[in-house]
């Protein structure tokens, strides 16, 4: 198993995560929409909005799966993070870098797995939109474009929560 890397701009991009105050908000109930979207418009039992912090993968929602954290080491969303590109893995087991994960290896394993990357209104990469199934499957460009589209509206969603957190003019915190 290959522990995702960091980004060269791992320091800023995780102060920009915890400054947006998306890790401290309450579930949305906008991002429960969008995931039970992405589950129905891609047919996968899974589907989820994921934001990667120092350790931990936070799930800010998850349907189709406990919204349980998860170890980044163990993460997929940590290269899609990485990468700040799409990631698709038709085959986890297929995938020296996920092949012997323990969640591809599970009695539910993740076998496929589909990730875009989420940013704020800064362009912080801080977490990504993915869905999953528990069979191998292909993925079209046409489906990663649906994904591009779902996760633009996943960022809507952050840089309203953003707005509410810090003022845009001055910087400071609106609490």
């Amino acid at each position: 198993m290959k522990s995702p890397s960091l980004p060269q701009n791992e320091v800023a991009r995780l102060g920009a995560l915890r400054e947006s105050g998306l890790l401290e908000t309450e579930n949305n109930p906008t991002y429960d929409r969008l995931t039970r979207l992405a589950k129905r418009l891609f047919a996968v039992p899974v589907a989820m909005i994921n934001l990667v912090d120092e350790h931990v993968v936070v799930v800010k929602s998850a349907e189709g799966a406990d919204a349980t954290n998860l170890p980044r080491n163990l993460s997929f969303c940590g290269h899609t993070v990485f990468n700040n590109s799409p990631l698709v893995v038709p085959d986890t087991l297929d995938d020296v870098r996920f092949a012997d994960n323990p969640l591809a290896t599970d009695d539910v394993p993740v076998r496929f797995y589909a990730g875009y990357p989420l940013h704020l209104p800064n362009g912080a990469t801080v977490g990504s939109l993915c869905i999953i199934d528990h069979q191998p499957r292909q993925f079209s460009a046409a489906d990663v474009a649906a994904l591009a589209d779902l996760a633009a509206l996943v960022e809507v969603e952050f840089a309203a929560t953003c707005a509410t957190i810090i003022d845009n003019l001055t910087g400071l915190y609106n609490r």
